[in-house]
């Protein structure tokens, strides 16, 4: 049985750590400098770490804009993927965006991330377009995934 986690919101402080997952889990991770903007500069962002004995093992980011959530990222390091942590990541931040008035939430997804397709689906996303050459590394589509929060 895992340890069940702790979500709270992200500070100035927790960045390092978001930095040790973020670099664990992508292949264009974002810059010190860009997490330091959204938490203080991006009126619309939202940002909370997953915790698990006081350590940082996930994070998941979201900007809030009249109506609409759009997932910016969401991650958990690669030692503690597999334990439902990230859908218990994200019905957190669905819950979060419910609760401050958001109707729908968007995000993209690589074309081949086919396990993390599989957790939006389950949680009611559905495809609704392609952003071609999305990613810089290597050009890869997005898949545009959306869910309306009400239902």
């Amino acid at each position: 049985m895992s340890e069940q986690p702790t979500v709270r919101f992200m500070t100035v402080e927790d960045i390092d750590s978001v930095l040790n997952v973020e670099h664990n889990v992508f292949t264009v991770p974002w810059s010190k400098t860009a997490f330091m903007n959204e938490l203080t500069s991006n009126q619309f962002a939202h940002y909370v770490v997953m915790e698990v004995s006081g350590e940082i093992i996930g994070y998941c980011g979201v900007w809030l804009v009249l109506d609409e959530a759009h997932i910016t990222n969401i991650a958990i390091h690669s030692s503690q993927q597999g334990k439902k942590y990230g859908q218990a990541l994200l019905e957190y931040i669905m819950q979060l965006a419910k609760m401050y008035g958001s109707k729908k939430m968007t995000l993209e997804v690589r074309v081949s991330n086919e396990i993390a397709q599989s957790l939006y689906k389950k949680l009611g996303f559905q495809v609704g377009g392609i952003r071609k050459n999305y990613y810089t590394d290597n050009l890869e589509d997005a898949l545009v995934m959306w869910v309306i929060l009400d239902e």
